[in-house]
């Protein structure tokens, strides 16, 4: 009998939840488990070493005491969505590859439970290894009988397994510390300022890295205490270095939001936004870090709406136009933003491109897209790409910009100014449907403004990345395509059914 044999991939309804159907086939696969030879049984775990969803799925449980006023068991099976598997295998391709992440999430999203059964997996499967958890208070890593924490919720992974995958000899461990008696591998909590001041570890989990109270401190204290150290959490605004790390394009990022759960849906999401303040809707639940900055431009949950919309919900009616914004090397991007209307129809994203090749690729893309104009920003290294556009194919279509040039209208000092205006009253006036970016979001959202002898003055690049640490590359594309006065005009936004309109302007 074979590993393939034994395993079965679950279906289930997450919308719908009847564990009968899972808990039977858990019993069958226990009894051919049960069955087995040692050396079909020793098979079997090379298998489960190999492919952790697998295990977490065919094994493990989980608890939501939710669960009890809707008629269901609070203790229930750990069945991943896809989503999830996918965060399992990234946090393996990072430790495999020894390098950091960080992973940003909505509220709710299982995260914490996930990671601890990665952790689980990890301590049965790979002999020494050390996996490291962190959280800003002591209660929330390591707390009898109280399963917030990370810990207790370990111990309850590893006491509901197959008595043929527990470690002979496993009693439940120390405070802080989760021995395995058959190959040495150890799980270690920690907390507050003595986040990794402990032992070395293999892989290290900061959990809501985004509250610590002194996170540079801790940051140089663990900096040399893993080649893996994963930072998960819902924001808390742009001040912190969880916020400076997610942006400053160094690690490697994974997004769970609430869309990516398929127990959520709008209902689920209009209930948040009766039940929650403003600002921590939009922080722990759109994963919006500027929520509560007061100078921000443009406001996420203008651009959340936008996100929400498909391509059939707005009528693309207008030029079709790209706004690139070049980069230099380094790990800024150089971004061909489409807009058709009300319908941003693209972001393509490029890293260490010089002008010449940024070229080739937007006059390919023209091509693709039939753009009637082509807005590159001067004032930086669009240059060599806007004089090699100038002797191509579309040389008619391309328009040069300098967004520091005066404008005389009354409102905005510069060009800059007079774009990033459009750009947010495009967002208020809706509807527009734009793909799901939250780089860009983050960006936009970030963008500060002030005023400068009554006029709108936009803070520049440079100004954004001394703050930011990273050029705003995908906001400034986007804001390129309403940068130019001289486009022919839009014709006035379609007529939009009712439950559209009330959705934009809720």
């Amino acid at each position: 009998m074979t590993a393939q044999i034994l395993v079965k991939t679950p279906v289930f309804d997450f919308r719908a939840p009847d564990y009968v159907p899972v808990f039977r086939d858990r019993s069958e696969r226990l009894k051919r488990l049960r069955a087995m030879k040692p050396d079909e049984l020793a098979a079997v775990k090379v298998f489960y070493r190999d492919n952790p969803v697998a295990f977490i799925n065919d094994w493990m449980m989980t608890v939501d005491p939710r669960n009890v006023e809707i008629g269901l068991p609070s203790s229930v099976p750990f069945l991943l969505f896809p989503k999830q598997s996918e965060f399992v295998d990234w946090v393996y391709a990072l430790w495999r590859g020894r390098e950091d992440g960080l992973a940003e999430k909505s509220r709710d999203m299982g995260a914490s439970w996930l990671c601890c059964a990665i952790a689980v997996h990890m301590w049965l499967f790979y002999r020494d290894t050390i996996i490291g958890f962190g959280s800003r208070k002591e209660e929330y890593v390591d707390e009898i009988g109280n399963l917030k924490a990370l810990l207790p919720k370990i111990r309850m992974l590893i006491d509901n397994l197959p008595r043929e995958f527990k470690p002979v000899g496993w009693e439940g461990g120390k405070f802080m510390m989760l021995n395995n008696p058959e190959n040495g591998s150890s799980i270690i909590g920690e907390a507050g300022d003595n986040i990794g001041r402990g032992a070395r570890t293999s892989v290290y989990f900061k959990d809501e890295s985004a509250f610590y109270e002194r996170a540079d401190k801790i940051e140089a204290a663990i900096s040399q205490t893993s080649n893996c150290k994963i930072d998960i959490s819902t924001p808390n605004g742009s001040g912190n270095p969880f916020y400076r790390k997610r942006h400053g394009g160094k690690v490697k990022v994974f997004t769970f939001h609430w869309t990516d759960d398929p127990r959520k849906d709008k209902a689920w999401y209009d209930k948040q936004v009766n039940d929650l303040d403003p600002v921590i809707l939009a922080q722990e639940v759109d994963i919006d870090y500027n929520a509560s900055v007061s100078n921000a431009w443009i406001d996420g949950s203008d651009i959340e709406r936008a996100f929400g919309l498909g391509p059939a919900d707005v009528e693309a009616i207008g030029p079709s136009i790209l706004g690139v914004d070049a980069a230099h090397f380094g790990d800024d991007e150089s971004v061909i933003c489409h807009r058709k209307g009300r319908l941003v129809v693209a972001r393509k994203c490029y890293s260490k491109m010089d002008g010449h090749d940024l070229a080739g690729v937007v006059n390919d893309y023209a091509d693709e897209c039939d753009a009637q104009q082509i807005v590159i920003e001067l004032d930086g290294p669009g240059v060599s790409c806007y004089d090699t556009l100038k002797r191509g194919r579309h040389a008619s279509k391309v328009q040069g910009i300098h967004t520091g040039a005066r404008v005389k209208d009354g409102k905005n000092y510069n060009v800059r100014a007079r774009a990033w205006r459009a750009l947010r009253d495009w967002y208020i006036n809706g509807p527009v449907s734009s793909a799901r970016d939250g780089e860009f979001k983050s960006q936009a959202g970030a963008m500060r403004y002030s005023y400068k002898d009554g006029l709108l003055l936009m803070e520049n690049k440079k100004e954004y990345k001394a703050r930011m640490n990273k050029s705003p590359d995908r906001a400034d594309a986007e804001m390129l395509t309403h940068a130019v006065s001289e486009m022919p005009a839009l014709k006035p936004p379609p007529i939009v059914v009712p439950s559209i309109a009330a959705a934009w302007n809720r």
